[in-house]
């Protein structure tokens, strides 16, 4: 098993002098009350930041945008990566209330990746990771479509006149975030039915007949064509996130962390782990289901534990991570299992592997989230959302009822019967 990254980065620095400034204090952790704090002057070493995935929310106010580039740059600095919905932030064919044009959601995007261009995750590592998403309904999602691909040709042309690929990858714009475009079920029947796709004002709704109007399928194929020059744009498909979400009550999903593997409410985090599958197969006999599940038992204690102890960079991130002590357990080396199982990636067989571990792993986290409630209660937030977590808990029953285990290798067969009867 291996945590995400900032419990390496992190936890234990505290055994270090060189870590400890007594003079200042930088972040925010949970009282023995359950409340979110200030921590005092010389004391952040104690709380140190363990989740590697937040998810932040940014209002269209210039205190809002500016303050989000810093909350970023701290998150950055201990090594954990951050993602935002710039949806809020109105376009820039919109009017601002003083008069004048605002800048809209590329500019401020740009300053963000300079941000981020700047600072290493956790001080030495890497370049911070960091996610955008945009609406498929806003004005400006055309410019935030092909803004990367765009880029991407201006660096290939520097390097044609002898530039280095470093040197021109951080002469250019937008390369220090991954770009997502959050799509609604809306927007993809409109791609179907090859159909007109008309973009709303964020603000200015005065203005809705004179914003752009696009094929839905021109903007697809400026998506499938920017992903294939330079891997972005992603695609978020909103309706189906917020389909499988457990906490609607609390709010919508707006946006994901950097890698869209968390997906949750604005102002949140999640602490992360990996399962090494290879771990747990061999090709002389069954998957490992009881190391498999002892494994996972003890992983998600551990993760639930940093919410006791973790810093975070704001307040209301620190108390929204601890209402809702969001875990994210799964795994790591499928496609190393795949090939020692002689099955090919691409194929049905490979898929309904996944599928029924993916089951397996989800159904005994959940399992160990119910122990853990028996016994010192239940999160925060789960009574205003119990009906919505029910909700998802059946459809991953039937999820799990869909699997077709007439392509299921015989040696995965255990795996699946006990997914189905943990579900």
């Amino acid at each position: 098993v291996a945590f995400n990254s900032p419990v390496w980065f992190n936890v234990g620095t505290v055994r270090y002098p060189s870590r400890i400034n007594l003079e200042k204090s930088d972040n925010y952790h949970i009282n023995e009350q359950g409340m979110a704090v200030k921590t005092e002057i010389g004391y952040s070493h104690l709380y140190p930041q363990t989740a590697a995935c937040f998810i932040q929310s940014v209002e269209d106010t210039m205190e809002s945008i500016m303050q989000l580039a810093v909350n970023e740059a701290m998150l950055f600095k201990y090594g954990s990566g951050t993602g935002t919905d710039l949806s809020p932030l109105r376009s820039a064919r919109e009017e601002l209330s003083g008069g004048g044009k605002p800048s809209g959601p590329m500019h401020y995007e740009k300053f963000y990746d300079a941000v981020a261009g700047i600072i290493q995750s956790g001080g030495k590592t890497r370049r911070a990771a960091k996610m955008n998403s945009l609406r498929d309904e806003h004005p400006d999602i055309k410019e935030f479509i092909i803004a990367k691909a765009n880029e991407e040709k201006k660096a290939k042309a520097l390097v044609k006149q002898g530039y280095t690929s470093r040197e021109a990858s951080e002469t250019v714009a937008y390369q220090n975030a991954n770009l997502s475009v959050g799509a609604t079920d809306r927007f993809m029947r409109a791609v179907e039915n090859d159909e007109e796709w008309q973009t709303i004002p964020v603000h200015n709704k005065e203005l809705a007949n004179k914003m752009p109007k696009y094929k839905a399928r021109d903007l697809m194929r400026w998506i499938a064509e920017g992903a294939w020059e330079c891997g972005d744009p992603g695609m978020q498909y909103v309706t189906t996130m917020n389909l499988w979400h457990t906490a609607k009550k609390s709010g919508k999903i707006n946006a994901s962390n950097p890698c869209s593997e968390y997906m949750f409410l604005d102002d949140t985090s999640c602490n992360l782990a990996s399962l090494n599958l290879r771990k747990f197969n061999s090709e002389d006999a069954n998957f490992d289901i009881e190391s498999y599940e002892k494994a996972i038992e003890t992983t998600s204690i551990a993760m639930d534990l940093n919410y006791e102890f973790s810093g975070f960079p704001t307040k209301v991130i620190a108390q929204n991570s601890y209402d809702n002590r969001t875990l994210g357990l799964g795994y790591a080396n499928l496609g190393a299992l795949l090939m020692a199982e002689g099955l090919a990636y691409d194929s049905d067989k490979a898929r309904t592997v996944a599928a029924a571990i993916t089951a397996l792993t989800a159904a005994k986290v959940y399992e160990v989230s119910t122990v853990i409630a028996e016994k010192f209660g239940v999160f925060k937030n789960f009574e205003a959302n119990k009906e919505p977590m029910m909700e998802v808990m059946n459809m991953h029953r039937k999820a799990v009822d869909n699997i077709n285990t007439q392509e299921l290798p015989e040696k995965f067969l255990p795996v699946y019967e006990r997914a189905k009867e943990l579900s």
